[in-house]
């Protein structure tokens, strides 16, 4: 199969029609696209969430915007890194804490209430497809709202150490004002890294780390069987905000290819993925979602427009 066959050949409609803008055109390839495909995975990335607040790693180039994010030996071994981590995330956490689903999330949800989405794998981390109404939802990277430690596995809420490093530490540090950065993230000066407390595991006094999947990292392997299940039981993969530089997102779609289902992506630049899909649409997921879920299912309340 040549998964990169023309939107005419999929569609039956023309590739330009002189009546409609490029968003009218997009909502109206990608409505016939989830009438034919009656089964459809979604997999988002970081550019999903971008709306809501929070900013993506890369460009639309796939270029790093900021430095690079803590691996995960890093984590494990370097207590100063460590530090550094949770310094950083004490600012940037309400950042994420405290975003709102946006309406490409809230198109998702309501699709997926109409039975045109089964799964939803997300590589972000912010839990907003679940916040939208997404019941279905594999969190591919983890979740930022949940803290494990790495001696005796308990879990603690995100919200519980925020409030402990907020008060272990004087205010100078937890109010300095930020740029927005990926994930909870913030820049923070050396100074400040250095003077920040950050608590033990209140069980039994180990070591904390975010419920997530650091760069370089292994997503477990029953979720990633969960999601290939979700992939070999869909008629199609939709790629949304992702440019699929990280392995563990691309490998879907690779999967997707080998079993020779359609792949499609709304992304505005370039992926790791664009030589296997049957089509790509360009335009704001938001913007774009938003039209096709009202049409599919028009009894819906409109999006926020967030």
């Amino acid at each position: 199969m040549d998964h990169r066959r023309t939107i005419t050949s999929l569609t039956g409609i023309p590739a330009y029609n002189p009546l409609m803008d490029s968003l009218d055109q997009e909502a109206l390839t990608l409505a016939r696209f989830f009438q034919q495909h009656p089964r459809i995975v979604a997999l988002t990335g970081a550019g999903i969430s971008a709306a809501s607040g929070i900013p993506t790693y890369r460009d639309n180039h796939g270029r790093w915007l900021h430095s690079e994010p803590i691996k995960h030996q890093e984590f494990i071994t370097e207590p100063a890194r460590r530090k550094r981590y949770w310094a950083r995330s004490m600012r940037g956490w309400p950042r994420v804490r405290d975003a709102v689903p946006n309406r490409a999330h809230q198109a998702l949800a309501r699709l997926e209430s109409a039975g045109h989405i089964g799964t939803v794998i997300t590589q972000n981390v912010d839990r907003l497809h679940q916040r939208a109404g997404s019941r279905h939802v594999i969190d591919l990277h983890g979740r930022l709202d949940r803290v494990q430690c790495l001696d005796c596995g308990e879990f603690q809420c995100r919200n519980q150490l925020q409030a402990e490093l907020t008060a272990s530490n004087p205010a100078g540090i937890r109010n300095v004002v930020t740029p927005a950065r990926p994930d909870g993230d913030a820049d923070l000066s050396d100074t400040m890294i250095e003077n920040v407390k950050v608590p033990d595991c209140p069980e039994c006094g180990g070591v904390l780390m975010p419920d997530v999947v650091f760069f370089g990292g292994t997503v477990p392997r029953q979720r990633v069987d969960s999601c290939m299940a979700a992939v070999e039981e869909a008629d199609a993969l939709l790629v949304i905000g992702s440019s699929l530089q990280v392995f563990s997102g691309f490998r879907f779609c690779r999967r997707a290819a080998q079993a020779d289902k359609t792949i499609a992506i709304i992304n505005p630049g370039v992926t790791r993925a664009d030589d296997l899909a049957t089509m790509k649409w360009q335009n704001d997921c938001g913007a774009l979602l938003s039209r096709v879920s009202q049409q599919l299912s028009p009894s819906s309340a409109p999006d926020n427009p967030s």
